[in-house]
């Protein structure tokens, strides 16, 4: 969200949001880690990865702006991409962590 006086950032924008609640409701466990974590992303201004870092220290950091968060100890794996400019952030994946080895084997 944006204040439209100044255009100055509230929060990061999130992108994908639907993926994350359907993920919830197939996997009840992960709910409130997803719920926490949306409304901190929605609350927080990341302009670089230490920011992230500092927040959520397992977070991985691969090329491009991509970035791994280990969900509700390490069950699952969520793989956002951040454009730290735009204050944006887009859900590229979530799943169980087996599920993102095997996507990550190729």
């Amino acid at each position: 969200m944006k204040n439209d006086t100044n255009l100055i950032p509230l929060g990061m924008t999130l992108i994908g949001k639907q993926l994350l609640y359907s993920f919830a409701k197939k996997h009840t466990d992960s709910s409130k880690w997803i719920e926490n974590w949306v409304s901190d992303v929605e609350g927080s201004i990341w302009k670089t990865p230490q920011d992230i870092k500092n927040k959520y220290p397992s977070a991985s950091f691969l090329e491009n702006n991509t970035v791994i968060f280990n969900v509700k100890g390490n069950h699952y794996r969520l793989e956002v991409k951040v454009a730290y400019k735009l204050t944006t952030i887009s859900v590229r994946w979530i799943g169980t962590h087996k599920e993102y080895d095997r996507r990550n084997k190729e």
